[in-house]
């Protein structure tokens, strides 16, 4: 079995573009939000729970889901998080699984979970945790620009996830991406040659 690390951070801080470094450098990504939008495609395995749970209002006309339409339900409405989560979470955690445990020739695998430390299950597939780090009024000015939403639906975002502090003290590794992007490489090689070693001392496939 390939060495797992498990690759978290708030909204915005730069998860997808460390993986990229990461995968650049021979790393496999295995990405829970990839996942998540394959099962809530048109005729993907979540949608058909979904329905039944939540109706046809937040789907959108070719049967997928809508995801901007169930975003304001969610957030609007606790149990309906709770519920959309109850399907979703283990479904993606079993493709999650499935791809880890079928990745060949892999020095280390990186799993890509924005959710790591807020739910247990997805804890237990790692063996390493690395969070992306960056102060919060940079993760609601980064994701504003990247996408429709209004400042308010970012923080709303924000507060259903765990504390800034809270993340940074159960991380086995950070990477701070708060100034120059060109900085992040070096601590991303840095990183990839201490996940080899590991990889290579907990007897699973390297290079």
């Amino acid at each position: 079995m390939s060495y797992r690390v498990g690759l978290t951070g708030g909204i915005g801080s730069g998860k997808s573009t460390v993986a990229a470094l990461f995968q650049e450098l021979g790393a496999t990504v295995i990405d829970s939000d990839v996942i998540s939008r394959q099962l809530t495609q048109a005729g993907g395995a979540a949608i058909p729970p979904i329905r039944t749970a939540f109706g046809e209002a937040d789907l959108d006309a070719a049967g997928a889901l809508d995801r901007a339409r169930m975003r304001d339900t969610v957030f609007s409405d606790t149990a309906a998080r709770l519920r959309l989560e109850a399907i979703l979470h283990p479904l993606i955690r079993a493709e999650m699984r499935a791809q880890a445990d079928t990745a060949q020739d892999a020095p280390y695998l990186l799993l890509v979970v924005p959710l790591l430390f807020e739910a247990a299950d997805y804890r237990s597939l790692v063996q390493r945790t690395l969070v992306v780090d960056c102060p919060e009024e940079m993760q609601v000015a980064r994701t504003m620009r990247r996408s429709s939403l209004t400042e308010a639906a970012v923080r709303a975002i924000m507060a259903q996830q765990i504390a800034r502090d809270a993340r940074l003290a159960l991380a086995d590794d950070i990477i701070h991406n708060d100034g120059d992007p060109a900085a992040l490489r070096p601590r991303v090689a840095e990183l990839h040659r201490t996940y080899l070693r590991h990889s290579s001392e907990n007897g699973a496939v390297c290079c």
